[in-house]
C-alpha cells in the first residue's frame, strides 16, 4: 500500500509539473506578446507613443520657449537637425519596458528627460507611464518654457476629458477616459508636481487673458490620418487667437508670450484630440499615466517611481552580462557610450503603417536599352494598400522610416541584446516581399513618413533590388540557438527539470521574456519555417531580375551567373546602398557589379544554411550548386590581374568588355561576406589594400574610397571618401571569425589589421561622441569628425558589438 501510495503522489506531482511547465510557457509567450503592444516610440518626435495598431492612440510632447514671442517659430515637435539641440538621446532603453531619454535645448535654457515605464498585464497590453522632468541649463538665465502633450485617438473608439471644464484653466490633475476595440477601456492621468514653479514675473490671477496657475487645454475633432499634424493644429490654433487679440479694438498693448500663446481654454464636441498646455519654469515635473482597465495592477506616480530605479538597474546588470565591456576594460565613461548608442538604436524603433507609392510601369527588361536613364516613359505611381512596419530606423531626424539595407545591420546589435524583439521585426520586413518576391527598399509608409521624404525619392519601383542584409540577422539567430545548444543552456521544455529555480520561472524574467525562440528549439525552427518561403522567393527575384549578361560581350565564365543593380543613373546606384560610389560612366546595360554578385551568392550560402536546417535537401542542393557557380564566376568575371582588385564590368567605346576599377569598399565584399577562402592570393591583396595608408587605411577607419582614385572626395561626396561604421563593422567582422582566427598564410596580417582597426573605430566614434553629444552617419577620414546626419544611431550603433567583439 505504501509503495502504491508513493507511485500514485509521484505521478500526482509529474502531472501537475507538466501542467505547471505547459502555465509556464504560454506565460511567457503571453508576458512577451503583451509587453510590446504599448512597446513602440514615435521615434521622428522628440517623445511620443502609440500602440501597434494601424489606427488607435497616439501621443506626444510639445515645447516652445516664452521668453520672447519669436520662440513661437521655434517650436520643438518632430526632430529636427534645424533645432539645433545640444543632444537628444536615450540613456537606457530595454526595448519593451523601460526607457531614459535627456533632451538639452540651451536656445530655451532646458534639460528635459523623460523616464518611461510600462507593466504588462490584462487583455490590452498594460499600463504605462512616463515622467517628464525639466531643469535650467543656467540657473542665471530664464528657463520658463510652454510645456505641452497631447492625446489623439485615430478609428473607431471614443475618448473625453472627464474635468469639469473652467474657461480659466484646469487643476494640478487632469484625466482623460476612452475606449477602444483594441485597447478596451482605459484613463490617462495628467499629473504635476506640486512643487512646480510658473514663469517669473507672473501673479496667478493677474491677466483676465489666462491664468498660468492653471492646466490650459483645447480639444477638437481631428480627422483620421491627421493627428500626426499637432504641431501645425496648435501653431493654427495659437495663430488665430493671436490675430482675434491683435485686431481687437480694446487691445491696448500686445501681451507678453506667456500669455499670448496660452491655449483658449475650450473642447468641441465629439473632440479626438486633446492638447494640454503648462507655463512653467524649471525645475519641473510631470506624470501622464495610460491605466487599462484590465490590468490587474496599476502605476501610479509612487510606484513609478520605485519601478524606474529597479528598471535602471536592471539594466546596467543585463548589459553588462550581454556585452561584458567592465571585464574587456572599458571605462565608466566608454560603458556609459555603449549603452547609450546601443539605446539609441532600439528608441528608434517605431511602428509604421500606411500607403506606399509603386510605379509598375517601368520593369528590369526597360533597362536592357543603352541609355535607358534618358528614355521618356509616362510615370504611372499608384498608391497601396496600407501596409504595416515595425522597424528600427537609421536616424531620427533625418531618416525615420525603414531601410531594407540599414536593417540587417540594425539587427545584428538589436538580436544580441533581445533576441525576440528582432524576431518580431525580421519577421515584419520578411512579410513585406510580395508574390513576385520583390519588397521596397525604403518603406515610405502612409503621409507622416512622406512629409520627412523629398518628393523624388518617394515612388518605389517592383525592379529595384536593395542588399539584402536581414539574412545576416537571420543567420546571427541561428549561430544564437547552436550557442546555446552547445553550451546545454535550459530549454523551456526541460522547465520542469528546474522547477525550484526561479531564475527560470520567473515571466518578469528579461533574459526568458526576450530570448523564448532561443531557448525552445521548436520556436526556432517554426521561425524558420514561416520565414522561409518568402526568403527563397526573394532570392529567385534576385536571380530574375538583377541578372547580367556574361556572353554578349566576349566574356568567358563557367556558368550565366552574373549581376547587376538596375536603376542606376550617371551619377547613383542607389540600389547598391553605395549611393554614388563611382561606377561605369555612363550606364550600360552591359554592366556587371561585383558587391551585387557578392550579396547573390551570400543569399545562396545563408539559404542553404535554413534549407538544411528545414531538412529542404533538394533545395539545398540548389542552392550549394549556385553558391560553388557564383563564387567560379567572381574570380572569372570580376578579378582584374592589372589592378589586382575585384572590380565592376562595363564595355568600351568598341563595345569590348573592360573592367572599371575603383577600388574602395565596393573591392571588399569578396572578403567581407566571406567569398574567399584564407588561402587566396586574393585576400592577400585585399589586405594590402585595406593596411595602405595611400589607399584605404586611415586612423579613424576605412575610407569607403581610395586616397589615389581621381573620384576620392569629388562630387557629392557621399561614398567617395569619409569613414562609413557598417563596412568597417563587416571587415572586422570577417577578420576576425575568418582570418585572422584560422591557420593561413594571411593569419598574422589579418590580426594586426584587426587590433588596429578595432581600436582606431572605438576611439574616434567615442571621442566625437564625447565632443559633440551624438554618433553620427559618416567621419571624415582626415580628421575623424562626425559629418551629415546626426544623431546617427543606426548602424553606427555597432560600436558597440565591436567593443564587445561580437560578430
Amino acid at each position: 500500500m505504501f509503495i502504491f501510495n508513493l507511485i500514485y503522489i509521484l505521478l500526482f506531482i509529474r502531472i501537475s509539473l507538466t501542467e505547471y511547465v505547459d502555465y509556464q510557457k504560454t506565460s511567457i509567450l503571453a508576458a512577451s506578446n503583451d509587453s510590446l503592444l504599448w512597446g513602440t516610440y514615435r521615434p521622428n518626435l522628440y517623445f511620443g507613443t502609440r500602440p501597434r495598431l494601424p489606427e488607435s492612440l497616439l501621443t506626444g510632447l510639445i515645447w516652445f520657449g516664452i521668453e520672447n514671442a519669436s520662440s513661437f517659430s521655434q517650436i520643438r515637435h518632430a526632430c529636427d537637425q534645424g533645432d539645433g539641440l545640444d543632444e537628444y538621446s536615450f540613456k537606457k532603453h530595454d526595448g519593451r519596458n523601460f526607457a531614459i531619454q535627456t533632451l538639452s535645448d540651451s536656445k530655451n535654457n532646458i534639460k528635459l528627460k523623460t523616464e518611461l515605464l510600462k507593466n504588462s498585464g490584462g487583455g490590452h497590453g498594460g499600463d504605462w507611464a512616463v515622467r517628464i522632468s525639466g531643469t535650467p541649463i543656467n540657473n542665471n538665465k530664464p528657463s520658463g518654457i510652454s510645456f505641452l502633450y497631447y492625446f489623439g485617438l485615430e478609428g473607431d473608439g471614443s475618448i473625453e476629458l472627464t474635468n469639469p471644464l473652467d474657461e480659466m484653466g484646469l487643476d494640478t490633475q487632469v484625466e482623460l477616459k476612452g475606449e477602444t476595440p483594441d485597447l478596451g477601456q482605459f484613463s490617462i492621468i495628467l499629473k504635476e508636481d506640486p512643487n512646480n514653479r510658473m514663469p517669473s514675473n507672473v501673479h496667478s490671477k493677474a491677466s483676465e487673458l489666462a491664468d498660468l496657475s492653471k492646466i490650459h487645454y483645447w480639444g477638437r475633432l481631428v480627422p483620421d490620418g491627421d493627428i500626426w499634424r499637432a504641431k501645425e493644429l496648435l501653431q493654427g490654433h495659437l495663430i488665430s487667437k493671436y490675430q482675434n487679440i491683435i485686431k481687437n479694438p480694446e487691445t491696448k498693448s500686445i501681451p507678453p508670450p506667456k500669455y499670448l500663446f496660452a491655449l483658449k481654454n475650450e473642447v468641441k464636441e465629439n473632440s479626438n484630440f486633446f492638447i494640454f498646455q503648462k507655463m512653467i519654469e524649471g525645475p519641473f515635473q510631470f506624470d501622464i499615466i495610460f491605466q487599462s482597465n484590465s490590468s490587474p495592477i496599476h502605476l501610479d506616480s509612487e510606484s513609478l517611481t520605485s519601478g524606474l530605479k529597479s528598471k535602471s538597474q536592471e539594466f546596467d546588470q543585463r548589459f553588462e552580462k550581454t556585452f561584458g565591456l567592465r571585464e574587456k576594460g572599458f571605462n565608466d565613461s566608454q560603458i556609459y557610450f555603449a549603452q547609450t548608442i546601443m539605446s539609441n538604436l532600439i528608441g528608434g524603433i517605431g511602428y509604421f503603417y500606411g500607403s506606399s507609392i509603386v510605379d509598375r510601369s517601368f520593369t528590369d527588361s526597360d533597362e536592357d536599352e543603352e541609355e535607358f536613364w534618358t528614355k521618356y516613359r509616362e510615370a504611372d505611381p499608384r498608391l497601396t494598400p496600407p501596409l504595416a512596419l515595425f522597424t528600427a530606423t537609421p536616424s531620427r531626424p533625418f531618416f525615420p522610416r525603414g531601410f531594407y539595407w540599414d536593417e540587417g545591420f540594425h539587427q545584428l546589435l538589436i538580436g544580441k541584446w533581445d533576441n525576440d524583439l528582432s524576431l518580431d521585426i525580421i519577421k515584419h520586413w520578411v512579410s513585406l516581399i510580395d508574390n513576385d518576391g520583390w519588397v521596397a527598399r525604403e518603406q515610405i509608409l502612409g503621409e507622416e513618413a512622406r512629409s520627412k521624404v523629398p518628393e523624388e525619392f518617394q515612388i518605389q519601383y517592383p525592379h529595384y533590388a536593395n542588399p539584402p542584409t536581414l539574412l545576416m540577422a537571420i543567420k546571427s539567430f541561428m549561430l544564437r540557438v547552436d550557442n546555446l545548444e552547445n553550451k546545454n543552456t535550459i530549454n523551456i521544455d526541460d522547465i520542469g527539470e528546474q522547477i525550484f529555480s526561479d531564475h527560470i520561472l520567473s515571466t518578469t524574467d528579461p533574459t526568458i521574456i526576450s530570448s523564448r525562440f532561443m531557448l525552445d528549439k521548436k520556436l526556432a525552427n517554426d521561425f524558420l519555417k514561416e520565414i522561409y518561403p518568402k526568403l527563397k522567393l526573394n532570392y529567385k527575384w534576385f536571380r530574375r531580375t538583377q541578372w547580367g549578361e556574361v556572353k554578349e560581350w566576349g566574356r568567358r565564365a563557367r556558368s550565366r551567373e552574373a549581376y547587376r543593380w538596375r536603376g542606376r543613373t550617371p551619377g547613383h546606384t542607389l540600389t547598391s546602398g553605395l549611393d554614388d560610389y563611382p561606377r561605369p560612366t555612363p550606364p550600360h546595360p552591359a554592366e556587371l557589379h561585383v558587391d551585387l554578385m557578392c550579396w547573390v551568392g551570400f543569399m545562396a550560402r545563408s539559404l542553404k544554411e535554413i534549407a538544411e536546417r528545414l531538412e529542404e535537401e533538394d533545395d539545398a542542393d540548389d542552392y550549394t550548386k549556385e553558391y560553388k557557380n557564383i563564387v567560379a564566376n567572381l574570380n572569372d568575371l570580376h578579378w582584374s590581374e592589372e589592378h589586382d582588385a575585384f572590380c565592376d564590368l562595363s564595355v568600351d567605346e568598341d563595345e569590348d568588355s573592360i573592367f572599371v576599377c575603383h577600388k574602395g569598399y565596393l573591392s571588399l565584399f569578396p572578403m567581407v561576406l566571406e567569398l574567399l577562402p584564407n588561402d587566396s592570393p586574393k585576400l592577400g591583396a585585399i589586405l594590402d589594400m585595406i593596411y595602405n595608408p595611400s589607399e584605404l587605411w586611415s586612423k579613424y577607419g576605412l575610407r569607403s574610397l581610395s586616397k589615389s582614385d581621381r573620384f576620392f572626395h569629388t562630387g557629392e561626396d557621399y561614398w567617395r571618401g569619409n569613414v562609413w561604421m557598417n563596412i568597417n563593422y563587416l571587415v572586422l567582422s570577417s577578420l576576425y571569425k575568418n582570418y585572422a582566427a584560422i591557420e593561413g598564410p594571411y593569419k598574422e596580417k589579418a590580426k594586426t589589421i584587426y587590433k588596429e582597426l578595432r581600436i582606431n573605430i572605438i576611439e574616434n566614434v567615442y571621442k566625437e561622441f564625447e565632443r559633440t553629444g551624438y554618433v553620427w552617419e559618416q567621419y571624415s577620414e582626415d580628421t575623424g569628425v562626425g559629418l551629415r546626419s546626426h544623431p546617427f544611431t543606426g548602424w553606427t550603433s555597432l560600436v558597440t558589438l565591436i567593443m564587445a567583439e561580437e560578430y
